[in-house]
């Protein structure tokens, strides 16, 4: 289960790198973003849960979901700031970075919600994470207006800006409130699971 997790996490790393780099306007950007996040994260934090080099097991004093949550917080709503969206659409390397950013804090949080003596905490730090981002979705989706214009160069088939950046929060909303919905799930059966047993 662990290898066919990290495998899956590790064939999607590139798949969202690649739709955040194609001119697919704003959309294909948020699924790259998406996939990095609350995709390939979750997987690849599965894989590498309770190995060497899981990052909650190599930083146990960070590991804490709610101080996590707060750094996927910080690195989602900075990197949607209208003025670093533009200068990601310009640099390579810094949409590079962008990407890096996503799929790390996306780890960090998922890697410390999956340790045993954290889920209760997990469940909390998932819901806060699935609240920030609906908004963020809901704030990008019905804005009256382009927020992301000017960044956004090609979109998809001549799509108009407005409705591609509405698709865009669309899939944030679905993508992420899904991705972190099922995680809270799947947590919180592991936790009566396990007090059941006791």
């Amino acid at each position: 289960m662990k290898r066919a997790a990290l495998a899956a996490g590790l064939a999607l790393v590139p798949i969202g790198w690649i739709l955040a780099v194609l001119p697919l306007g704003m959309t294909g950007h948020m699924a790259g973003h998406m996939i990095a996040v609350a995709i390939a994260a979750p997987f690849l934090a599965l894989g590498l849960s309770q190995g060497r080099l899981d990052p909650a097991r190599l930083w146990p004093g960070l590991a804490s979901p709610m101080a996590m949550m707060l750094v996927e917080l910080v690195t989602v709503w900075l990197w949607h700031l209208p003025a670093l969206r533009a200068a990601t659409m310009t640099s390579l390397p810094l949409l590079g970075l962008e990407q890096f950013c996503f799929l790390g804090a996306g780890l960090l949080l998922w890697s410390s919600v999956l340790r045993a003596d954290h889920r209760a905490a997990g469940m909390g730090a998932l819901l806060l994470t699935s609240m920030h981002m609906t908004l963020l979705g809901v704030l990008i989706g019905l804005a009256p207006r382009p927020l992301y214009a000017a960044a956004d160069h090609h979109h998809l088939a001549g799509m108009d800006p407005l409705i591609d950046q509405q698709l865009s929060g669309v899939l944030m909303l679905l993508v992420g409130g899904a991705s972190y919905f099922i995680g809270g799930l799947v947590l919180l059966a592991s936790l009566l699971r396990q007090r059941g047993a006791a």
